[in-house]
């Protein structure tokens, strides 16, 4: 095996190590310089096999537990994960059983247990791959998927949990003629005007990004704007904007866009994104509470749990426990009472959430309803080309969630909701 190869192992395990270890999210890792030192084609390799372990954490747990009497230290049984997975996914067993032995053996507190990973990993060499297809999906962590059951039901679940299994395929959004990218990209033109590619590669070298044609963007969190339809010269406040696609979304349609986030490092990847694209917006590092001023149009991406995206952050289940709940659902609150104080009569709100829990989007809006009577929801506004209307909820707001389109891929899960002031 290249030392390539190990030392992307070797940092998919430290990525490991990371989210179940010290219970932070990946993006938070890498972002932190953790594969800095790593060539690009090392660097993906590193974040794919971190990314694929932890979708099939409980298939690899379980079939290590036939062959280990104990757990061994978190490194180790990490090594173990990575190497298994990599194993029953058809990888050569020489080059990945060798690779996992000289990771453990490189630490002076692990290497005792060299022997240990090598004769483990020969078993499930031997026979891994037949058991592996044999076990059920991966299931979600009982703290997020027991409020889903209730919410949905246990098939349902059991559809989104084959969902995030699955993974994620890769959502464009052009900044002008939709047709032209899908032309030059290929890939599949969905209903809601995206083009979903299957197989990407390397994003920043993929035809117009550098000229910044396009930007990465789920068909499902690409909806809300396109409900809130924005018009060319109108003035538009966008509350928690980063990470900032539907800032350029907004501004694309020719509007004029104030957004507003408290996060100064994401809030620079807007600013980096919008440079990229040519697109223009008045960007605001501040707390969204305390903006102010009267708005026809105003979108609120409320702070969130985020389990809508856990097709693409597998790693969210493990690095959060369900513990920012309560804070969460008060901010959410706040902050839609906020904005609909700052809404013009006559003018609309898109209020959504890159959740599936419903406290964080139809209960919001159910409750807001309730406390400001002159505030009624938009059912209209969501029938776009390819929402299923059996997705519209009885308070009038748009459940997505990543069992909808099993056919095509998947979607994020979101809440999405158009409220107008009488």
């Amino acid at each position: 095996m290249s030392q390539t190869g190990v030392q992307a192992r070797r940092s998919a395990v430290y990525l490991l190590d990371q989210v179940l270890g010290e219970s932070r999210m990946l993006t938070e890792v890498i972002a932190s310089g953790a594969l800095d030192k790593l060539e690009p084609a090392e660097r993906a390799t590193a974040q794919r096999l971190a990314l694929d372990t932890l979708r099939s954490l409980e298939r690899a747990d379980r079939l290590l537990q036939k062959h280990l009497k104990k757990h061994p230290p978190l490194s180790v049984r990490n090594a173990l994960r990575i190497a298994t997975v990599e194993l029953c996914n058809g990888g050569a067993a020489h080059g990945i059983v060798n690779s996992a032995v000289e990771i453990v053996g490189r630490n002076k507190r692990t290497a005792t247990m060299k022997g240990l990973v090598n004769a483990v990993l020969r078993k499930v060499a031997a026979g891994g791959q037949e058991a592996w297809d044999m076990l059920r999906v991966p299931r979600m962590p009982k703290w997020i998927r027991e409020p889903l059951v209730l919410a949905y039901g246990t098939e349902a679940v059991i559809e989104i949990e084959k969902a995030h299994y699955a993974g994620a395929p890769l959502d464009l959004t052009a900044k002008g003629d939709i047709g032209a990218l899908h032309r030059s990209l290929g890939g599949e033109l969905l209903e809601t005007g995206s083009v979903r590619l299957a197989d990407n590669g390397q994003v920043s070298m993929m035809p117009g990004f550098k000229r910044g044609s396009w930007w990465v963007q789920d068909a499902a969190a690409a909806m809300p704007v396109q409900m809130l339809a924005p018009q060319e010269g109108e003035a538009i406040l966008e509350l928690c904007a980063a990470p900032g696609g539907k800032t350029m979304q907004i501004a694309a349609a020719g509007a004029k866009v104030r957004a507003v986030d408290d996060n100064p490092a994401r809030m620079e990847r807007v600013r980096e994104n919008l440079k990229r694209t040519k697109l223009e917006a008045d960007l605001q590092v501040g707390d969204a509470l305390k903006e102010t001023g009267t708005w026809d149009a105003i979108l609120l991406d409320a702070p969130c749990s985020a389990t809508g995206t856990m097709r693409r952050h597998p790693d969210l289940p493990y690095a959060k426990d369900g513990s920012e709940f309560g804070e969460l659902f008060e901010l959410q609150a706040q902050m839609l009472d906020h904005a609909i104080d700052m809404l013009a009569p006559g003018g609309r709100l898109v209020y959504c959430t890159c959740s599936l829990l419903p406290d964080e989007g139809e209960c919001q809006v159910e409750d807001a309803l309730a406390k400001h009577e002159n505030m009624k929801t938009d059912v209209e506004a969501l029938k776009l080309p390819g929402i299923d209307p059996a997705w519209i909820t009885e308070e009038g707001g748009l459940r997505l969630r990543p069992d909808y389109w099993a056919d095509k891929g998947g979607m994020d899960g979101f809440y999405i909701a158009v409220l107008r002031k009488a």
